[in-house]
């Protein structure tokens, strides 16, 4: 590949992003030995970052961290261009993706109608479960890497989905700011016994996820 300037007035800057990847990829020795599965650490901390950059408000720190994880993105997608069996690049993600958000917003780019948010979860579920039409558990597609709070919220969800219900035994909190408070005092009682309240969360996710796939047995 002949190399180009990436920040070229006359070359679009995604373009020119995905350009600067190649010969980053092409002659810096560090990054030629990284794959895909050394570079989820790096993704993991990135998304983290943006996370922050979101929440706290920080306009600039907001767009670095976006570059950031787009440089995910584009990293991930050099790596897969080169491989021998498999290959596929960033205009087979983007593609795909702009695939899926149309199939996705029939409302925005067919004859369906929805005038409420919860018009456009029908319509957008509906054309999910089309495209995920082999699933057979409505845990198909859950990912047991996400945070387990996170993880806890849509197991609840999906738990719902399928009749399993999760009692709650603390007081409901009346506000977030009061759920916040329940949760931290609750690590702070596992930390006080030595229990490791991760862990014993995961657990009991670990056991939901059994009650569903019970639930799910004819």
């Amino acid at each position: 590949m002949t190399d180009i300037d990436p920040l070229r007035a006359d070359i679009d800057p995604l373009r020119g992003a995905a350009r600067a990847m190649q010969q980053v990829r092409d002659r810096c020795v560090w990054t030629q030995q990284i794959d895909h599965r050394a570079l989820v650490p790096y993704l993991v901390e990135e998304s983290a970052e943006l996370i922050d950059a979101v929440e706290t408000g920080d306009r600039a720190e907001l767009r670095e961290e976006l570059g950031d994880l787009l440089w995910q993105v584009l990293f991930h997608a050099e790596i897969a261009s080169r491989d021998e069996s498999d290959p596929f690049d960033i205009d087979d993600v983007a593609r795909g993706l702009t695939e899926k958000m149309v199939r996705r917003h029939p409302h925005v780019f067919g004859d369906a109608v929805a005038t409420t948010p919860e018009q456009v979860l029908v319509l957008w579920n509906a054309a999910k479960a089309a495209e995920k039409h082999d699933r057979t558990s409505v845990l198909d597609g859950v990912s047991e890497h996400m945070p387990s709070l996170a993880l806890a919220q849509k197991m609840l969800g999906k738990a719902a989905q399928v009749g399993v219900a999760a009692s709650a035994k603390p007081q409901d909190p009346a506000s977030e700011a009061e759920l916040g408070d329940a949760l931290l005092a609750l690590v702070a009682t596992a930390r006080t016994h030595g229990w490791d309240a991760e862990r014993a969360l995961r657990e009991r996710v670990r056991g939901l996820e059994g009650e569903i796939r019970s639930a799910e047995t004819p």
